[in-house]
């Protein structure tokens, strides 16, 4: 395989557990950056080791710019910050790519896999695509599908990894992390950098990919914890307000799905 696509998060990565350790500007997140950076180092390690030649990383949290650039092999390019366009976490991805890995991914909004659980913001409390719960993982690994680029590894939380894993069985998945209620409980952060390198290493052994069939229509809503933003989200074009706290939109286009979100959510 020619190139590798890494989209990263960070509040799926080894131990992390408050909001502030997610933030750039706060003390404690700089050991939860550091660990993030380790992490994707070590898919990066393992692609770079099975001859991978090219690596695109996108940083997908907050500010996009929580990964260190000087710990990522030669062969690997770093987006930081946000191109804004509706592909958002998985911005620079194309069809050349061979496979895409999603590293420090979390349960989604509505989700009690990880005290942290959202969908890209803390505006919504679900995010339903088609009836189902919405993590971010779902809504990247249809976008790597539409690019016909297949999702092969998942590191995170444990409800994250078991939902990835009953979208598509062959995605290979890393638990680092459990939560219970407002608390979480993780594997040590050596042994998880060890865990999603070895994995990465495995996949790419592996080869054979192919991604999962989309589904031919895409049934969106979106539900809000304040009603105004359900009502500001019924102005977008064929969106409809579905109830007080929530708007909804059908295409058979997973394009206009993310355009939707990208205008409303």
């Amino acid at each position: 395989m020619k190139k590798l696509y890494i989209s990263a998060d960070i509040e799926g990565v080894c131990g992390i557990v408050d909001w502030a350790e997610t933030e750039i500007a706060e003390a404690q997140g700089a050991y939860f950056r550091a660990q993030m950076t380790r992490e994707v180092q070590a898919a990066c390690e393992a692609a770079a080791a099975a001859g991978v030649e090219e690596i695109f990383v996108k940083d997908a949290h907050g500010s996009g710019r929580s990964i260190d650039p000087s710990a990522l092999p030669r062969n690997a390019r770093l987006m930081r910050a946000w191109t804004r366009d509706p592909f958002s976490m998985m911005a620079g991805i194309d069809p050349g790519y061979g496979a895409a890995m999603l590293i420090g991914y979390h349960s989604g909004a509505g989700s009690d896999g990880n005290p942290l659980a959202h969908t890209m913001n803390t505006d919504n409390v679900r995010l339903l695509v088609n009836g189902l719960e919405a993590s971010e993982f779902l809504l990247n690994a249809y976008t790597a599908a539409s690019f016909g680029v297949p999702v092969v590894l998942v590191s995170g939380d444990r409800k994250l990894c078991e939902h990835a894993a009953s979208i598509d069985p062959r995605i290979a998945t890393v638990a680092v992390s459990e939560g219970f209620g407002n608390a979480s409980v993780s594997i040590n952060p050596a042994l998880a950098v060890e865990r999603i390198k070895d994995a990465a290493a495995a996949v790419l052994r592996a080869g054979a990919f192919a991604p999962f069939a989309l589904p031919k229509r895409f049934d969106v809503t979106i539900e809000f914890r304040h009603h105004f933003r359900a009502y500001r989200g019924s102005f977008y074009p064929g969106a409809v307000r579905s109830s007080t706290l929530a708007v909804s939109y059908s295409c058979s286009e997973w394009m206009d799905a993310l355009k939707f979100l990208f205008f409303v959510l």
